[in-house]
């Protein structure tokens, strides 16, 4: 987890021009940009969401909506008025792409991201292996990972869906916690990844009465894996914890928020930042992990991980929990600390993010 500022906090970094393919409602789109604030009005499904939805995935995911990369090609309507799915050229599917030109310090880079075309009903994928519907990134014309998107652009969001961020289900405050890692530790993607995988090849094992011997190996990585997600969790906790303790007099007029992460694995196995600490604290949940095989087995899935973790939220001034305080007042917080997560950005990657 990087903790010191690479460039000159808040360099700017600006869309200069943008533009979609085949997206949503979208056939096209080319629009150039000067960096003067901009509006979008419309009549309710013209169009507004989605030219943000596209901006998001100008970062790794799957932006704002959380949408299947395959549900996001354009959708032509037959003569019922009823969704007919994704167009075909030829009997091909003719994918989406969406592409900006970002300007900093007198510098324009194109990214890109989207899924290439394919022949329907091809259940291989294209040459190189890559999945049907896969998404692919390009930096200047150049196949890049996902995560090298945040080299040039950071982004966040506030939408009406995260009204309930804190009243609703613990998934939906990891995510939002991730996404935040992320934006900071662009290899925060990969551990989430690799975690997940890790988790699912162990259930599989378990299902299937595995050799321990596999079940040794495979809950070695996991617990390395869980480790190393958990801490950086912990980090940008920290990290945004001091932000907002920091900037506490400032008159933004929205109230501080108090975070922490609770739950069994965050008691038990966080470790610290002492490396002794961490290979204890690993060695421990493996010994749980081997331990729990008979009732995971049962469940049919992991119950003890950073997966079950949850990201606490108090209103500080009042020392109350965010799920219990008032419509306003989380909506109020919800956006002091996003916006506190967007100093922060700006701190450590050196780019203002785009929100």
């Amino acid at each position: 987890m990087p903790g010191e500022t690479k460039a000159p906090a808040g360099a700017a970094s600006s869309i200069s021009r943008f533009r979609l393919t085949r997206f949503r409602n979208y056939l096209s789109l080319d629009l150039t940009l000067s960096g003067n604030p901009v509006v979008l009005t419309g009549p309710n499904g013209a169009g507004k969401t989605n030219l943000l939805e596209a901006i998001s995935l100008l970062n790794p995911g799957r932006g704002l909506r959380r949408a299947g990369y395959g549900d996001m090609g354009l959708r032509l309507e037959n003569p019922s008025g009823q969704a007919a799915g994704a167009p075909t050229i030829d009997g091909h599917d003719s994918g989406w792409s969406v592409t900006a030109d970002i300007a900093r310090d007198d510098h324009v880079t194109v990214i890109g991201t989207g899924t290439e075309s394919r022949s329907v009903g091809d259940a291989d994928g294209d040459q190189t292996g890559r999945r049907p519907g896969g998404r692919i990134v390009r930096i200047d014309a150049v196949s890049r990972p996902a995560e090298a998107l945040l080299e040039y652009l950071r982004i966040l969001w506030l939408t009406p869906a995260m009204d309930r961020l804190f009243s609703g289900p613990p998934g939906d405050r990891r995510r939002f916690l991730d996404r935040l890692v992320m934006t900071i530790d662009p290899a925060h993607g990969r551990r989430v990844t690799a975690f997940e995988r890790q988790m699912r090849n162990r259930n599989r094992l378990l299902a299937d009465d595995g050799e321990p011997a596999w079940l040794d190996a495979t809950e070695t990585e996991l617990a390395a894996g869980a480790l190393a997600l958990a801490r950086a969790r912990r980090q940008t906790v920290a990290l945004l914890t001091g932000r907002i303790a920091a900037h506490a007099d400032d008159n933004t007029g929205f109230p501080a928020a108090r975070l922490a992460l609770s739950g069994p694995f965050e008691m038990d196995f966080a470790g610290s930042e002492n490396s002794d600490d961490d290979q204890a604290a690993c060695a421990d949940y493996q010994a749980v992990l081997r331990r729990e095989r008979s009732r995971d087995r049962a469940a049919g899935r992991t119950l003890t991980g950073p997966h079950t973790s949850d990201l606490t939220v108090l209103f500080a001034d009042k020392n109350m929990p965010a799920a219990l305080s008032s419509t306003g007042e989380q909506k109020a917080l919800l956006i002091g600390l996003v916006l506190a997560h967007a100093g922060l950005v700006a701190q450590i990657s050196g780019m203002a993010p785009v929100l």
